[in-house]
C-alpha cells in the first residue's frame, strides 16, 4: 500500500517549491511475539532479532501480575535508559516512532538503546510502526508532531493489545505503555490503554528494590526543589541565546572546568576568531552550573571586571552543601590584585546549549544523619560537581567505586540531583581502579562482538596466490624488527644493503593491517570506533582483535607475512635519490629488543648480515636526524617510567625512568622518514582527501612560563655563565638553538628541565583532511607535511593512509567514503578525540601503579627541582622516578605560613625563604590514603627549612 504525504517549503533562493514524499506501508511486518502465529516471520528490514518471549519472563509486578510486555515513550527512553538497560528488564516493544525521535534527539541514547536491542538475553523488540498499515497514522491539521508521535504510541499499544488477544492461550499478554508524560498518561487512560509512570511500574517490581535507585529524577532541571533560597541566576532560554549569539551579545563555547580549582572555569569559545578565544569564568554564580564540556553561551563582563587565570589550589572540601558563605569567602581568595598584563577576558555562563554528560565513576560520601536516603556522591574526575543522589543501599555502595548520572540541576541546589547506575567494585582493588580508569577517559574496552570476530580470517591462514597479486616477493631480504621487550604487536621491519651501484637500498615494511580489514565491515567499523590501541602499565586494549594484533599482522621473526614497503635509493649522505612504495611479503630474520640491536651495532666479533643492515641504517639515522635539527626540528623530554612488576602478585615493586638508547633514535628517524614520504605520496596524488597530520605552531603567550623560568634562572642563579643567553621562541627553530646552548656545568639537569617545560608550551598535533585545511606544517619535526603510516595495527589513522597508499599505486580499489572529505574530516576529529584520551588514560594508569609502589614504601627523601610555583604550591619533579608532584603549604588543621607570591620572577616566598622555578629541593614523598576516592602522593618540602 502507498500513500504520499505533500508540504512545501522554501529554498534557499527564496522560492516556494512543493514536495511530494511516497510513504509504503506494509501488512506483513511481524509483532516480534514467539508465540505469534498469525503474523509472518518478519520481512528484512520490518523488525529487529531476537524477539518477544512466548512467556513473558520479566519481574512479578504488583500492578499487573499477568504475562506483559513494555512499551516506552520517547522521553521516557531517553531519561530512563538506565533502568532499560538493568538485567532485571526484559520484554520491551521498542517503537519506529520512538526510535526516531531518540536519535534525533540524543545519539549516545539511541546507541545505547540499539545495542540493548542487539542483546538476544534482553528480548527487546523494535516494531517498524511507521510502516505498518495498521498503525500509522497521518499528522492531523494543526496537531504538533510531538502529539502526533505521542498518538502513533497509542495507536501501536491499542494494536498490541488487539493482535495479542488473538493468540490462542490460556492467559492473554498485555502491553503497557510507559510514560512520565502525565497528558499521554490521561488520554491512555481515556482510550483504556494500561499505562504507568516509569517510577509507578518500578517500584511494583517489589523482588527488585535496587531498581528504584537507578530512577532519573525527571523533573525540569531548572525547577526549585522544595525549600532552600536561590543560589544561581535563571539560564536564559535557548532561542533567546541563539538570537543573542547571532548579535553578538554572547559568545558559545565549549565550558572547561579547572582540576585545580573547582571555583574556575575557562570557556573555549566556537568560531575562528582569535580574540576572545578563551574566556575565564570565576566563582560559583557565575559559572552558573555548567559542567565540564558542556557548550554554553557566556556574556563577557565589564574590562573594569576581567581577572587574571587563578594560582590558587582549591578543591571542593566537602562542606555542608547549603553552607554558602563558605564558597562566598573562597571566592575572595580568587579576587587579589594582579599587573593589567595578566587580565584575561572575562564572563558569566547565561545559560546551556548543549549538555553533555555522561556516566560518571566515583564514590558515595555517605550523608551523618542516620537513615538518611539523600547522599552526596563524588566523582573521580575533580572537574565534575558532587551530584546529589537518593539511595537505599548506601551502606552496601559505602567503600566501593559506582557509577552516577546527572538528572538535572535545580537553581536552589548547591549541587545537581543524579541516580545511581552501577556498582564496580572496591575501592584501590587493582580491576575495579583499571575499570573506573577506562570509563572515566571513554576508553571502548568492551570484548570484541562475534559479528566483529565473524571477519577475521579462518585458521589456519595461510598466504595464497590471491593475496601475492600486487605484491612484491621481499623475503630474500635481510628484515628484522626492533621493539621495547615483550613487543608482541611488530608494526615494523626495516633492512640496509649496499646496491651494485655503490648506493644504499633501505627499506621501511609496515604490517599490512588493511589487507584484512576491509572498508565498510562490522571489523572496520569497531576499529574506527576505538581509534588506537591503549597501553596501561599491566594491559594493553587493543584497537583490532588478537588474531591480527599479535599474529596474523605481528611481524614477527621466521615467518612470512605480507607488508607494505617504502624503499628507498640513497647515497652516504643519506640524500634520498629514488623513492617507490609497494605491497609486499617479507620474512623477518630477528625480532630484537632495543637493547639487543644496540649490542650488535657495538660489537666488535658479530658481522653477520642482521648486524651489517644494523649498523647502515644507524650511521644514515645519525644523519638524517642531524639534517632534521639543522632544519629545526625540536628536541624535547618528558619523564617517562618503567615499572617492574612481580610476577606473582603483579605489584610494581621498581620504578625507574626510561633509559633510551641509540638504537631508539635509529628506529624513529626511519619511521620519521617514512611518514614524510608517504605524505607526500598521497596528497601529490589526492589533495582534497589526504589524510595527514600537523602540529601547529604554539601562541607566543603559550611560552610566558618558559621565557620568565628562563629569565629568572640565568639573571638570578646562573648570571656569571649566561649573561648574553635568552629563550628565544619566535619560530621552532630559534627555540631549538636556544635550548642546545642552555647547558650549565653547576647544572647539569638545567637542559632537561627547560625542555620538559618547552614540552608544556606545545600544542597538541592532530589529524586532519588536507581538503579542509591550509596549514599542513609540522612545527615540532620542522616538515612541511607529515602523516602516519607506521603503526596500523594500533592506529586507525595508519590503516585509511593505507588505503590511499594502496589506491595510489594500483594495489587496491577506492570506496566511496575515502574521497569525502567531509566524511574524513569527522573521522579525524574522532580519531583525535581518542588519541587525547588514550594519553590521558596512559598517564592515570601510571598515577595508580605509582601509588601502588609508594604503598609499602612508608617516607621516602628524594631530590626535586621546583617545575611551577604557585600561590599556595610548589609544583615539583623527582628526575629518579619521573614523578611530579604538588607541595601545599596551607593544610586543614595546621597554621599557615606567611606566602608571598610574585608572578613576573616567578616565585613564592614562604616565611622568609624565597621558592624560584628551577630550584633544587628536597621533599619527602608518601602515599596519601586518607580519602580513597583520591588518594594521592603527598609531598612535603624538607629542603630548605621553612
Amino acid at each position: 500500500m502507498l500513500t504520499s504525504r505533500t508540504f512545501v517549503k522554501r529554498t534557499r533562493a527564496g522560492a516556494v517549491v512543493k514536495v511530494v514524499r511516497e510513504h509504503y506501508l506494509r501488512d506483513d511486518i511481524a509483532c516480534g511475539a514467539a508465540a505469534c502465529r498469525l503474523c509472518p516471520r518478519a520481512a528484512p528490514g520490518t523488525g529487529s532479532a531476537p524477539g518477544l518471549e512466548a512467556r513473558p519472563s520479566g519481574p512479578a509486578s504488583s500492578l499487573c501480575p499477568g504475562p506483559h510486555f513494555l512499551l516506552p515513550d520517547t522521553n521516557l527512553l531517553l531519561h530512563q535508559i538506565d533502568i532499560l538497560e538493568d538485567p532485571v528488564i526484559k520484554n520491551v516493544i521498542v517503537l519506529q516512532t520512538v526510535l526516531q525521535e531518540v536519535r534525533h534527539r540524543s545519539a549516545p541514547v539511541y546507541k545505547r538503546i540499539r545495542d540493548v536491542i542487539q542483546n538476544p538475553e534482553k528480548h527487546f523488540y523494535s516494531f517498524t510502526n511507521e510502516h505498518h498499515r495498521e498503525t500509522y497514522i497521518e499528522q492531523k491539521r494543526g496537531e504538533t508532531s510531538n502529539d502526533r508521535n505521542d498518538r502513533a504510541i497509542r495507536v501501536a499499544v491499542k494494536w498490541y493489545n488487539e493482535h495479542l488477544k488473538k493468540i490462542e492461550d490460556e492467559e492473554k499478554i498485555q502491553v503497557i505503555l510507559l510514560t512520565n508524560d502525565r497528558t499521554n498518561k490521561d488520554k491512555a487512560l481515556e482510550e483504556e490503554i494500561t499505562a504507568y509512570t516509569c517510577e509507578e511500574y518500578i517500584k511494583s517490581l517489589t523482588a527488585n528494590p535496587e531498581l528504584v535507585d537507578r530512577l532519573a529524577c525527571v523533573s525540569d532541571e531548572g525547577k526549585e526543589i522544595e525549600g532552600g533560597k536561590i543560589i544561581f541566576p535563571e539560564h536564559i532560554p535557548l532561542s533567546k541565546l541563539q538570537q543573542g549569539i547571532k548579535s553578538g551579545i554572547y559568545l558559545q563555547g565549549t565550558y572547561r572546568a579547572s582540576r585545580e580549582n573547582y571555583l574556575e572555569a575557562t570557556v573555549w569559545v566556537h568560531g575562528d576568531a582569535e580574540e576572545n578565544k578563551e574566556i575565564i569564568v570565576q566563582g560559583l554564580k557565575h559559572l552558573n552550573r555548567a559542567i565540564h564540556e558542556d557548550i554554553v553561551a557566556v556574556e563577557l563582563l565589564a574590562k573594569d571586571e576581567w581577572v587574571a587565570p587563578s594560582s590558587v589550589v582549591l578543591q571542593d572540601d566537602g562542606q555542608n552543601e547549603e553552607d554558602i558563605e563558605n564558597e562566598e569567602e573562597k571566592e575572595n581568595i580568587l579576587k587579589t590584585s594582579v599587573n593589567k598584563d595578566m587580565l584575561r577576558p572575562t564572563g558569566r555562563v547565561v545559560g546551556i546549549i548543549k549538555r553533555n554528560w555522561r556516566p560518571y565513576c566515583g564514590m558515595l560520601s555517605k550523608s551523618q544523619i542516620k537513615e538518611a536516603r539523600r547522599h552526596l556522591f563524588t566523582p573521580a574526575d575533580r572537574r565534575i560537581p558532587r551530584i546529589r543522589i537518593e539511595t537505599r543501599q548506601a551502606d552496601t555502595l559505602e567503600g566501593q567505586r559506582i557509577i552516577v548520572a546527572i538528572d538535572g540541576w535545580p537553581r536552589n541546589s548547591r549541587y545537581p540531583n543524579g541516580h545511581f547506575v552501577k556498582n564496580l567494585g572496591s575501592a584501590g582493588d587493582k580491576e575495579t581502579e583499571t575499570e573506573v580508569l577506562l570509563l572515566e577517559h571513554d576508553v571502548p574496552h568492551q570484548a570484541f562482538s562475534q559479528a566483529v570476530l565473524s571477519f577475521l580470517p579462518k585458521m589456519p591462514w595461510s598466504i595464497t596466490e590471491e593475496d601475492m597479486k600486487h605484491r612484491e616477493d621481499l623475503r630474500h631480504l635481510d628484515v628484522c624488527s626492533v621493539d621495547p621487550p615483550g613487543c608482541t604487536d611488530i608494526d615494523d621491519a626495516l633492512h640496509c644493503r649496499k646496491m651494485e651501484n655503490g648506493n644504499l637500498e633501505v627499506g621501511v615494511h609496515i604490517a599490512d593491517v588493511s589487507h584484512f580489514i576491509r572498508p565498510g565491515n562490522a571489523l572496520d567499523e569497531e576499529s574506527v570506533k576505538r581509534g588506537t590501541t591503549v597501553y596501561l602499565c599491566e594491559k594493553r586494549i587493543d584497537m583490532v582483535p588478537e588474531l591480527l594484533s599479535s599474529n596474523l599482522c605481528s611481524l614477527q621473526s621466521n615467518v612470512d607475512r605480507l607488508a607494505f614497503s617504502c624503499i628507498w635509493e640513497m647515497n652516504h649522505k643519506a640524500e634520498i635519490l629514488k623513492t617507490r612504495f609497494t605491497k609486499s611479503i617479507i620474512n623477518s630474520k630477528a625480532s630484537l629488543t632495543y637493547a639487543e640491536a644496540q649490542m650488535r651495532i657495538d660489537s666488535a666479533t658479530m658481522n653477520d648480515a642482521i648486524t651489517t643492515s644494523l649498523r647502515g641504517l644507524n650511521k644514515l639515522a645519525k644523519i638524517l636526524k642531524k639534517k632534521r635539527i639543522d632544519n629545526g626540528a625540536l628536541t624535547l623530554a618528558s619523564p617517562e617510567v618503567r615499572f617492574h612488576m612481580d610476577s606473582e602478585t603483579h605489584d610494581p615493586i621498581d620504578l625507574q625512568t626510561k633509559e633510551l638508547k641509540e638504537t631508539n633514535s635509529m628506529v624513529e628517524e626511519f619511521m620519521l622518514l617514512a611518514n614524510i614520504s608517504v605524505a607526500q605520496k598521497i596528497y601529490d596524488e589526492f589533495p582534497e582527501f589526504a589524510l595527514l597530520r600537523k602540529h601547529p605552531a604554539p601562541p607566543p603567550s603559550n611560552y610566558d612560563i618558559l621565557v620568565k623560568a628562563a629569565n629568572n634562572t640565568f639573571f638570578i642563579s646562573f648570571l656569571l655563565f649566561f649573561q648574553d643567553l635568552e629563550i628565544k621562541t619566535d619560530s621552532a627553530k630559534a627555540l631549538a638553538e636556544s635550548l642546545d646552548k642552555a647547558e650549565s656545568p653547576t647544572f647539569p639537569y638545567l637542559n632537561i628541565l627547560l625542555r620538559i617545560l618547552a614540552t608544556r608550551c606545545m600544542m597538541q598535533a592532530v589529524y586532519f583532511c588536507s581538503g579542509m585545511d591550509n596549514d599542513f606544517h609540522h612545527y615540532g619535526l620542522a616538515s612541511p607535511i607529515y602523516t602516519h603510516f607506521t603503526s596500523p595495527i594500533r592506529r586507525y589513522a595508519d590503516i585509511i593512509v593505507h588505503r590511499l597508499l594502496a589506491v595510489a599505486i594500483g594495489a587496491d580499489s577506492t570506496y566511496p567514503e575515502l574521497t569525502d572529505k567531509h566524511k574524513l574530516a569527522e573521522m579525524c576529529k574522532n580519531l583525535n578525540y581518542r588519541h587525547k584520551m588514550a594519553q590521558y588514560a596512559q598517564r592515570a594508569s601510571v598515577a595508580f601503579h605509582t601509588q601502588l609502589f609508594f604503598k609499602t614504601k612508608g617516607v621516602v627523601n628524594e631530590d626535586a627541582y621546583i617545575l611551577f610555583v604557585r600561590k599556595n604550591a610548589i609544583v615539583v619533579l623527582i628526575p629518579k622516578y619521573g614523578l611530579e608532584g604538588t607541595v601545599f603549604f596551607e593544610e586543614k588543621d595546621k597554621p599557615t605560613p606567611k606566602l608571598e607570591y610574585n608572578s613576573e620572577v616567578p616565585s613564592l616566598t614562604v616565611e622568609d625563604t624565597m621558592l624560584c622555578v628551577f630550584d633544587k629541593v628536597k621533599v619527602n614523598i608518601m602515599l596519601d590514603d586518607s580519602n580513597i576516592q583520591h588518594q594521592k602522593m603527598r609531598m612535603v618540602l624538607v629542603e630548605p627549612k621553612v
